[in-house]
């Protein structure tokens, strides 16, 4: 089994509880593991973000007139306490908690930057801007406020922490909505109930960051940032869209050190790692990998390049962004605005003679006829292209005004992929559920087989799951499959006869993981498709709450 495709486990172990309880004992002070708290946010906000931030203490429940207080140090929180009686009358009693379980319930009931809001709330040079001429002076004064910038940047190092791909921040009537994309799944950050009153500043503080114009309110803009984070650098790709009730923001994280994959480590079955690797070997032709948004694509591209990466080739690409940089291969940034666009870049490489080209992506005609011209005129040339699976490569060229006899001649294999998430091994369990039995009487290849279910714990921030792993479907062009293309076939017929020569489907090789215990059926049901699941209704979801939850 290949290794997993995902990041260590964060040392989440509970092994300086005992001490704490011990502690807690010696001193005659109450313990608490923080596992069930339920304060009401309204009661809560009635004491001082800061200082409940800067002081690492966490008022979590009142009773008999006495407000029950988690602290990780007793001695070091009784300033804070006294400071506390003074501003709210109270008495308040402390309770020992561990300083991980302190810190993350800190985050999650008061949100991401709370202190750093309420210090803007309470600053009098702060203005609150309105809509009306001259606000762009207010807005860049307001986005130039040390608060609002502390706050963003709270946001990305959170975001970062979390392993998270990408950043959602969404104007609604009455709140500001953030959320991370973790393992490809949205999850909803904890903010402050008040920062929607600062959206506006929010989001000119990202433009200002990205060279945006913070005046333009009416059109889609785009820009970027880049970051240095813990001696590493990250590139931040920004969206701005407007909205109905503001400006919505999507900033995407690339990170410029992400550690490079081997084929070893993609986790590829034995009958699509053979046939990726004969494509290696090719003098010419057209390699496509296809799949949606966020589904790998790039890496596995990235991952196949480097292992013919030597000084017996010539490699080039042109890429929108350069998500790796490769040692000893010739990368080429696009840029629209200076006119160097895919296709123009392209014709440009070829001038440079290549042994291997790779084209970030196929997004319109032009490209995709000069790089099948390229894969004709000896080149071995690697892209990607938005489709469902892999027999809808040749039809969705031929869509963008290919001719077949050119896609016939030129095309050598097509790839599809997504990406699962993984169960963590932390929390996994087996499931011996009525559903599980229901499932293996669903899909055959699953009977006999012992399924997991995800369940969720403080590694996994109880999701269940922890990290990705792709699933592949791969179509080597078979003179078979030439001469439908050829004849500008559907899709369906090219899969059926794919299918008739052994290709495995994306929903197949999920069940391979499955069998391997280290994914769930609904997770491979969540990202792939099989013809036989038009006769099925839906897989009703689990019930297992952890499996939702942020």
């Amino acid at each position: 089994m290949a290794p997993d495709a995902r990041p260590p486990l964060p040392d989440t172990t509970t092994a300086d509880v005992p001490d704490i309880e011990t502690v807690a004992r010696a001193m005659g002070v109450a313990y608490t593991a923080l596992e069930s708290v339920n304060a009401d946010p309204t009661w809560l906000a009635r004491f001082p973000a800061r200082l409940l931030m800067d002081h690492e203490i966490l008022p979590f429940e009142q009773k008999d007139g006495v407000v029950r207080v988690a602290v990780a140090q007793a001695e070091k929180a009784a300033p804070a306490l006294q400071r506390l009686r003074a501003l709210t009358g109270l008495d308040f009693e402390p309770v020992l908690a561990p300083r991980d379980a302190l810190r993350r319930e800190l985050k999650q009931r008061l949100g991401v930057g709370a202190d750093t809001l309420q210090s803007l709330e309470t600053a009098n040079e702060f203005q609150w801007v309105r809509e009306e001429r001259g606000e762009e002076a207010d807005l860049e004064q307001a986005a130039g406020d040390a608060s609002i910038i502390r706050f963003v940047n709270q946001v990305l190092a959170d975001a970062i922490s979390l392993r998270a791909t990408d950043i959602h921040i969404e104007p609604f009537e009455d709140e500001l909505r953030i959320r991370y994309r973790v393992d490809g799944v949205l999850q909803e950050a904890p903010v402050p109930p008040r920062l929607k009153r600062f959206q506006p500043a929010i989001v000119s503080r990202i433009k200002i960051l990205s060279g945006l114009n913070i005046a333009e309110k009416r059109l889609p803009q785009d820009g970027r940032i880049r970051v240095r984070v813990r001696g590493g650098e990250l590139d931040v790709r920004i969206s701005i869209i407007p909205m109905i009730h503001g400006e919505a923001v999507v900033l995407r994280l690339l990170r410029r050190d992400a550690q490079l994959m081997r084929l070893d480590d993609l986790g590829l079955a034995p009958r699509e790692r053979a046939i990726l690797d004969r494509l290696l070997t090719l003098p010419h032709g057209i390699v496509l990998i296809t799949g949606p948004t966020g589904s790998g694509k790039t890496t596995t591209l990235y991952s196949a390049l480097n292992e013919i990466n030597d000084v017996g080739r010539k490699i080039v690409t042109i890429e929108d962004p350069v998500e790796y940089q490769l040692r000893g291969v010739n990368q080429i940034q696009v840029n629209e605005k200076a006119g160097l666009t895919f296709a123009r870049g392209l014709r440009s490489i070829l001038r440079h003679d290549p042994d291997v080209v790779l084209v970030g992506e196929i997004r319109d005609r032009e490209t995709a006829a000069i790089a099948v011209q390229a894969s004709l005129t000896g080149h071995l040339v690697f892209s990607t292209l938005h489709t469902n699976d892999a027999p809808s490569a040749p039809v969705r060229l031929i869509d963008m005004g290919v001719e077949p006899y050119l896609i016939a001649s030129s095309m050598e294999a097509a790839l599809a992929q997504r990406l699962v998430r993984l169960l963590c091994p932390r929390c996994r369990q087996p499931d011996d559920s009525d559903r599980a039995e229901a499932l293996r009487e669903r899909f055959p290849e699953l009977r006999g087989v012992p399924l997991h279910r995800a369940m969720g714990c403080e590694a996994c921030r109880h999701t269940g799951y922890y990290g990705r792993r792709a699933i592949f479907e791969a179509m080597p062009v078979t003179p078979a499959l030439r001469r439908l293309i050829l004849a500008n076939a559907p899709g369906g017929e090219i899969r059926e006869q794919a299918r008739r020569e052994g290709m495995t489907s994306l929903l197949e090789d999920g069940w391979r993981l499955v069998r391997l215990g280290v994914t769930t059926v609904d997770e491979v049901l969540r990202v792939s498709k099989d013809e036989r699941m038009n006769d099925f209704g839906p897989v009703e979801p689990e019930t297992q709450t952890g499996t939702e939850k942020a």
